[in-house]
């Protein structure tokens, strides 16, 4: 017996009264794909022998296949391969439960070609080449709502007013509201020690029924984006058990703040020393280097950071959300932070993402972009200071098909993702805006019938 297959049999038998497990492939639309497998099967899934069609990798948000790709090929299977760090129990389900993250492998074996894992798996071996070593942290904002509907079929708010209305601010980092949400919040935190899921911090954010989840550092990109994933899983699964519905969508309500995923990322040299750290809190040359290989590839990046049609609602001038590719010093106006800390923990906040993208794919694009300018050994532009909306143009994708284009033309995506993953994500956010241009609004009956 291997070393995966003896940790699988010490968890089995520490947990007995798992009946059955999710086995989940994280596709490239941002869903979660997969089966139920029963107790007695689980030792295949990890022998390798899970197969799924190929397609299941690539389904649009509705799930369904990207129909101008899929018959292309045939539609055959792949081979899933699950990875023992993410085995854990589901704590929130009612009966005994156990989950598993795959990736999937090609027919022959090889990396399949538009799974998110394997993708940023070749990132971070091309840092290793580099003998650089990428250090990770997630900051997620979510909402977190009643399931019941109003008239028109929105969701209703977990803070109201006296008369039940949406209160007009959510009392950031407000302890008595974090309070009245006690058993929620210890719920999260119970679920994510059985995980082993690293939570540094739960916070109220500014909106009304607004939060904060923050990860701990991670050495490890892969694990990160993990434990990302599976946060957010973790959250919407302890809500939804307390009768509550918990989104990452990118902008719920118009009127209020949106949700976005910070990342965090430092880089350690072949020592294990930050490799951004020159002892002055100012950085390195390699830190400049960084942020200007990321400010390039930003613009080209955008689908991945923001990759659905409400995605875009983020982005306007007063809404907190970065409009152009900048930097800056202890600056939350900018896109690029240098968060103020010890400089041993110099780092750049990349505060584009929303909450809404896929962790995997839009980290595999900073890192990427990260490589880029250390390669090329760009120059990053002088640090903003003060108010960058009034210093820098809006030249951001401010429209889903906007950033389409420039992610279907990009040279920067298809050389770090690859033809064929640049081209099945197009047609898939094609297939999807097709979608949403067959729909007519209450808005647009409102104005023109």
């Amino acid at each position: 017996m291997n070393e995966v297959q003896e940790r699988l049999q010490a968890f089995l038998d520490s947990n007995p009264d798992i009946e059955v497990f999710e086995v989940m492939l994280p596709d490239i639309g941002g869903g979660m794909r997969g089966k139920w497998i029963t107790r007695d099967k689980i030792h295949k899934v990890f022998a390798g022998e899970l197969k799924l069609p190929a397609s299941s990798v690539a389904f649009d948000v509705w799930g369904r296949d990207v129909e101008a790709w899929v018959f292309h090929g045939g539609d055959g299977d792949g081979y899933c391969e699950a990875d023992i760090r993410t085995l854990a129990r589901v704590p929130w389900a009612t009966r005994g439960t156990g989950q598993v993250l795959m990736s999937m492998r090609e027919a022959d074996g090889s990396a399949g070609l538009l799974d998110p894992r394997f993708l940023l798996r070749g990132i971070m071996e091309r840092f290793a080449r580099l003998g650089l070593t990428p250090v990770l942290a997630s900051e997620m904002e979510f909402y977190l709502l009643r399931r019941e509907a109003d008239e028109l079929g929105r969701p209703g708010h977990t803070q109201t007013d006296r008369v039940g209305g949406s209160l007009h601010a959510g009392q950031t980092y407000c302890l008595d509201t974090m309070a009245a949400m006690s058993e929620l919040m210890h719920g999260i935190r119970d679920a994510c020690a059985i995980q082993q899921l690293p939570v540094d911090t739960l916070i109220k954010e500014g909106a009304p029924s607004q939060y904060e989840i923050n990860l701990y550092h991670s050495p490890d990109a892969l694990l990160a984006c993990d434990q990302a994933v599976l946060l957010q899983r973790a959250i919407k699964g302890v809500a939804r058990s307390q009768e509550l519905l918990a989104t990452f969508m990118a902008k719920p309500f118009g009127e209020l703040a949106g949700n976005g995923m910070h990342i965090h990322c430092s880089l350690l040299d072949r020592d294990g020393n930050n490799a951004f750290d020159d002892g002055t809190g100012r950085g390195t040359e390699l830190l400049r280097q960084a942020i200007a290989g990321c400010m390039t590839h930003m613009a080209d990046s955008m689908l991945l950071f923001a990759p659905h049609m409400n995605s875009y609602r983020r982005f306007r001038r007063g809404a907190h959300a970065p409009l152009a590719p900048c930097w800056g010093y202890e600056n939350r106006t900018v896109s690029l932070r240098v968060p103020a800390d010890q400089p041993s923990a110099t780092r750049i906040e990349h505060r584009v993402a929303g909450a809404d993208a896929h962790p995997h794919l839009a980290v595999a694009a900073i890192l990427a972009a990260m490589l880029d300018g250390i390669e090329q050994q760009r120059e990053a532009p002088p640090p903003l200071e003060g108010n960058a909306y009034d210093q820098v143009p809006l030249s951001l994708p401010r429209y889903w098909p906007d950033a389409l284009q420039r992610f279907r033309d990009s040279d920067f995506i298809r050389a770090n993702f690859g033809a064929e993953f640049q081209r099945v994500f197009t047609l898939l956010k094609e297939q999807e805006m097709d979608e949403f241009d067959r729909q007519v609004t209450p808005l647009e009956y409102d104005a023109c019938l």
